[in-house]
């Protein structure tokens, strides 16, 4: 299924194809704080609609997460792997996207903390 989202403000909107059944929560210092429920895509199959001044980039620990956010608005939609040599993966924060109740979804907690 082909699901869209954006930020707050609609600056940077993305778009993926997937079959959603559950979603992770991942208790890493920044996940947590963001409130972050994330379901994890191949990287090739997100589409991402934003000038590349728009879009942000915080990343911190061993740095393999780039956390992407609006410049104008601060949400964060979606991170990133950006570890080179494997397959990578694009982690969407399934609270922005649309037309999707995260309620029916299974959640699965993450350790990030310990990772």
């Amino acid at each position: 299924m082909l699901y869209k989202g954006s930020c707050h403000c609609g600056t940077v909107a993305f778009e993926f194809k997937a079959e959603l059944t559950s979603a992770i929560r991942c208790n890493c210092s920044i996940c947590s704080r963001k409130g972050a429920l994330l379901c994890a895509i191949p990287h090739g199959t997100l589409r991402v609609l934003a000038w590349a001044d728009d879009l942000g980039t915080y990343t911190f620990g061993n740095h393999a997460i780039a956390h992407r956010f609006c410049r104008a608005c601060g949400i964060h939609p979606f991170a990133e792997d950006v570890r080179e040599g494997r397959e990578r993966s694009a982690y969407i924060n399934i609270n922005w996207v649309a037309d999707l109740d995260p309620s029916t979804l299974s959640v699965f907690d993450f350790d990030g903390r310990s990772a």
